[in-house]
């Protein structure tokens, strides 16, 4: 029996009391005793006898973080190309010279990808084109990704590969953009678009697939995450993906605890779980990976990106007003699919950025549920960036719950009020306070790759609202610190449908935890994004610590 005891903490539980502790005790990854003073209690000296102490220090422990919505495996294969984002690179041609310097290491044929570009950064004002990747690489085929991942650039060779000529016509939900000749200049818009070029696209082998989730976890466990949803499984390479996530697992190249928003077509009738109800599926994940790997839910989207000009709004754009962005599905059938999802009991996540495809998913779930009605389902919506108050007392009444990407406020704040969504609007991006007025289950997240990984930072989005010029950005929608807390902890565990397992500190919950250096609830709130992350324990094992103590009482 592996035993543990933790002393001189200042511990956080975060139960419904908010109670404080200072020392505890685990046995087989379960906290066993809590004590509120910082050593164990000498009347329960027999059962701590010979057991392995932790001394904190004064270390602030808290419930570990519970990430709802990030990109790991995407996170893992986007560290090994070749990086185009900004500031790292000022211009087109910054980018250009970083692609052609890939391409002098590489063989003539091979392909070279790149992620991270973000045309409204770029000197140029706009994306990169097949002529620029072209000139930066003409005898390699060249795909390089939007920082928001709806959009990216191909060059000649890339699109020949993939069979994209001048007679494509555009699908559904997504297009090929052309220069002023009528030509198509390899700017690929939108999912569905996308999804002509990722099947060419070089497939990592299965070791450099785990190698690329161990690197992204390594990350990850740093912040102090324990519990990790991926939210794109099958989104790029269908069920290839999912059994990288279950060969890293069982690899013990990533040590959190895993959950997968499985792709929608992979659950259709020609997709490799066709038939399957949800609980087959968990099922059959947790007999891969000994119960390592969960299912989360069935993940759809309905719009694309805010800053990409595709996130359907109900009014137009402030930078045009001949935009309003598009759905990806329609009505009928977006909704017919939610509801074979729902009846064979998936958990549905959708992807909803503009206020308008928040309205059509609620109108969808509304339409399912009141044909199959279904208590304590927790269907959520992604992003919810631009919802109002009117949609969220919808989600109130049909019990939706949302995760927020709060990042967006420091990140993009200042170009959705001058360019895409304008004062008014962009105040309001990820309503938090309104959310909380209505009780509405919530979380926080990243979206990592989008955004870097780190729950502190999303915390402090969230409780400051600063944005990248340090403007506060809706000042009304802030929430406190202790809200915050609770949405990257307890409430992604309720979400997870584990609150009775984790995201607090009480007995008989899994032993997850972060160790951080200050209080986040006493240091100044300007000071939580740097809070340090001493250690990070899962089942009451270390996982990561950082290599210098840093303890301090704030």
């Amino acid at each position: 029996m592996n035993s543990l005891i933790i002393k001189n903490a200042n511990i956080i539980t975060l139960d419904k009391q908010n109670t404080r502790a200072e020392s505890l005790l685990i046995r087989d990854g379960i906290i066993e005793r809590i004590w509120n003073t910082s050593e164990p209690d000498p009347a329960d000296s027999k059962e701590c006898a010979g057991v392995e102490v932790l001394d904190l220090e004064g270390g602030v422990l808290l419930p570990g973080f519970i990430d709802t919505h990030s990109h790991l495996l995407m996170y893992g294969q986007m560290l090994n190309y070749v990086d185009c984002r900004s500031p790292f690179n000022k211009s087109i041609e910054n980018i250009k010279a970083r692609i052609s310097e890939e391409a002098a290491i590489k063989s003539s044929g091979e392909w070279i990808l790149g992620w991270g570009y973000d045309d409204t950064l770029l000197l140029e004002k706009r994306h990169p084109t097949r002529k620029d990747l072209d000139m930066a690489a003409p005898d390699h085929p060249v795909f390089i990704r939007h920082i928001s991942g709806h959009f990216g650039t191909a060059n000649s060779k890339a699109l020949e590969m993939a069979g994209i000529g001048e007679d494509i016509v555009n699908p559904h939900g997504g297009y090929f953009t052309r220069d002023e000749n009528g030509q198509l200049d390899g700017v690929i818009h939108e999912i569905p678009a996308l999804e002509y070029i990722f099947p060419f696209l070089p497939s990592p082998t299965n070791d450099e697939q785990i190698s690329n989730i161990e690197n992204a976890a390594k990350e990850y466990v740093s912040q102090g995450i324990t519990t990790c949803t991926d939210a794109g499984v099958g989104l790029d390479r269908g069920e290839e993906e999912l059994n990288a996530h279950i060969a890293a697992i069982n690899s013990g190249k990533n040590p959190m605890n895993m959950r997968l928003m499985i792709l929608h077509h992979l659950l259709r009738k020609d997709g490799p779980f066709s038939g399957y109800t949800s609980d087959q599926l968990d099922k059959e994940l947790k007999r891969r990976t000994q119960n390592k790997i969960s299912l989360d839910s069935a993940k759809l989207f309905q719009d694309g990106s805010i800053q990409g000009l595709t996130g359907a709004l109900r009014e137009p754009y402030f930078c045009d007003g001949t935009i309003k962005g598009e759905l990806l599905h329609e009505q009928q059938a977006f909704t017919e699919e939610m509801l074979d999802l729902h009846k064979r009991g998936f958990r549905i996540a959708i992807h909803g950025n503009g206020d308008r495809a928040i309205d059509s998913i609620l109108d969808a779930f509304e339409a399912v549920l009141s044909k199959s009605p279904k208590a304590d389902h927790r269907h959520r919506i992604e992003h919810v960036q631009t919802a109002l108050n009117e949609d969220l007392d919808r989600m109130q009444r049909l019990g939706v719950a949302a995760s927020f990407f709060i990042n967006h406020v420091y990140f993009w704040g200042e170009r959705h009020r001058r360019i895409f969504l304008g004062p008014e609007r962009a105040s309001r991006i990820n309503p938090l306070s309104a959310a909380v007025e209505r009780n509405l289950l919530f979380t926080l997240h990243s979206d990592c790759p989008i955004t870097p990984i780190s729950p502190l930072f999303s915390i402090w989005a969230a409780v400051n609202r600063v944005t990248s010029e340090g403007k506060v950005l809706g000042e009304n929608q802030k929430i406190d610190v202790l809200e915050a807390l609770k949405s990257m902890t307890s409430y992604g565990a309720r979400l997870n449908f584990e609150e009775e397992v984790t995201g607090t500190i009480e007995i008989g919950k899994r032993a997850d935890f972060v160790v951080l250096d200050k209080d986040p609830l006493t240091c100044p709130k300007m000071e939580i994004k740097d809070i340090g992350v001493l250690k990070t324990i899962i089942s009451g094992e270390v996982v990561w610590q950082a290599e210098q103590k840093t303890y301090t009482n704030s």
